[in-house]
């Protein structure tokens, strides 16, 4: 039983540096703990009445209860390390008695000083084998302290990015006619955009928490202006310009990605780019979807006779 109960701990550690890799290091995979964390926040926030509040910190907190979860299962699973070989195993101080603190909550007493890297040396690891088990711990502390700030530097960059997008599609959106974007200018806007999204593409794929973050503002919310983009591509593939359609093809492709990324890690709805894009803006509060407001030029070439509304 002795070793089972710290077989189990040790399990629990290893489960969660495992998580903690995944969420963080590895580019392409995500920890399953951490990801249930974030989508029970973000799925708990979208059921209470004041959703653009609730919503809005649904992204923070979520991180916040990850890291603790991380930090109490370490803890928990040091001290089950620890708690069937007390009091033999270990050292006390004169002013303690062995036989008095030698139970689980000792236990978890030691292994929280030891992760928080305090040493505070009233019960210390005295056994061979354990006298290494406690740096290990310290050394899992300091891991874990490192990996939430490399999580921090890492998300909050990839929001910021998000957010330029959103801005940038709602500049174009009010500012941009059908004339203007049949040019070489318009080329290279559909360029920078296409290069753009990849960007966030990518950082869906390697910070996938970003995703449940909101963004109450509606300039700076990329699921509210994502859909321009895709009207932008449309309304483009039709140009005089070939350098405007070629960007017009890439600029699609680039959304496609997008919308295969969002689809698969959150949405799974299965459906086309577009109707992917209305998901991920519902499930971000906006029920009203968006639609490019372009205005065409008087000889801008038409796709089918309709002006496009929003």
């Amino acid at each position: 039983m002795t070793w089972f109960v710290t077989f189990l701990g040790a399990a629990l550690v290893m489960a969660i540096l495992r998580d903690m890799f995944h969420t963080i290091w590895h580019p392409t995979r995500h920890g399953g703990l951490s990801g249930l964390v974030m989508t029970g926040m973000w799925r708990l926030s979208s059921r209470l009445s004041t959703r653009r509040r609730a919503a809005g910190l649904a992204g923070p907190l979520g991180m916040v209860c990850v890291v603790s979860v991380w930090a109490l299962t370490v803890a928990v699973g040091w001290a089950l390390v620890y708690w069937p070989h007390m009091p033999e195993s270990f050292s006390y101080s004169a002013a303690l008695v062995p036989a008095e603190h030698a139970g689980p909550v000792d236990a978890l007493y030691v292994s929280l000083v030891t992760l928080a890297t305090l040493g505070l040396g009233d019960i210390a690891p005295a056994a061979g084998w354990l006298r290494f088990v406690g740096p290990l711990e310290a050394l899992v502390g300091f891991a874990l302290l490192s990996a939430t700030v490399a999580w921090i530097l890492g998300i909050y960059p990839a929001l910021a990015r998000r957010r330029t997008l959103a801005l940038r599609l709602s500049h174009v959106r009010g500012g941009v006619t059908s004339r203007q974007l049949d040019s070489d200018g318009g080329a290279t806007l559909l360029d920078s955009l296409a290069s753009a999204i990849s960007v966030i593409t990518v950082d869906f794929l390697q910070y996938a928490e970003s995703y449940y973050f909101y963004d109450g503002d509606e300039n700076t919310s990329l699921p509210r202006q994502i859909g321009h983009a895709v009207g932008l591509a449309e309304l483009a593939v039709s140009a005089r310009h070939p350098d405007v359609r070629l960007s017009a093809i890439v600029l699609r492709r680039a959304l496609d990605d997008l919308a295969a990324v969002l689809d698969e890690r959150f949405l799974r709805t299965r459906a086309a780019t577009a109707d992917v894009f209305a998901s991920y803006a519902s499930d971000h509060g906006d029920h009203r979807g968006s639609r490019p407001t372009l205005r065409r030029g008087p000889d801008a070439p038409s796709s089918g006779g309709e002006e496009r509304r929003p």
